[in-house]
């Protein structure tokens, strides 16, 4: 049986990224999807761990070859999932966790009706700008433009299959970590109920 597709989305600074990193290390059968980026790896990351770094010329050809299931261009960087890493892993029967901006999750549903969309929310606008403060990489300039891409952006959760507010990252991570095991438990999902139901009536 083909693995399912789990989308996560939420504003930067709502802890997506950590709850993903969470659910990749503590779900098993449950791997994460790997982006391209046509932006430069960043301290030790790989191409192929982290992203598939490719430079912009090979990221607008991909584009124009309609490569990508989803894509964007993220401040001056672009960022897109190929349908051949996701038809690739789901292909072999795991499932694939993937974080992506609304718009991506939008195509992704579009494409992959069955997929799982998720959204991570703040507790509250005022905590979002401290967590953001708090990380010391941006300056006051970026943090305006997250939040406001973030203000802009938090209307989509409505049309989510889900939503998690995380003001308790442990207990977030369990809700997401349960989203998914209700999914796999699910009728559909199982690929022997019929065989194991003839064994319950002999």
């Amino acid at each position: 049986m083909p693995g399912q597709l789990f989308v996560i989305s939420g504003p930067s600074g709502a802890g997506k990224s950590t709850i993903v990193n969470a659910l990749s290390d503590r779900t098993d059968g449950l791997v994460y999807s790997i982006s391209h980026t046509s932006r430069r790896p960043r301290g030790r990351e790989k191409s192929g761990i982290e992203y598939h770094f490719v430079d912009p010329g090979t990221f607008n050809r991909m584009i124009e070859a309609g490569a990508f299931v989803e894509w964007a261009k993220v401040y001056d960087d672009f960022y897109g999932t190929s349908f051949s890493s996701i038809e690739g892993q789901t292909g072999s029967g795991v499932d694939v966790l993937l974080d992506v901006d609304s718009q991506g999750a939008r195509n992704i549903r579009k494409h992959f009706e069955d997929s799982v969309l998720i959204y991570v929310l703040p507790p509250s606008l005022e905590i979002l700008k401290k967590r953001l403060k708090g990380r010391g990489t941006d300056d006051e300039g970026v943090i305006k433009v997250r939040m406001e891409k973030a203000l802009n952006d938090i209307d989509n959760c409505l049309w989510y299959d889900y939503i998690i507010i995380n003001d308790d990252l442990e207990k977030a991570i369990t809700e997401a970590k349960s989203i998914i095991i209700a999914k796999r438990c699910r009728t559909a999902r199982q690929a022997n109920v019929q065989t194991l139901l003839e064994t319950f009536r002999k």
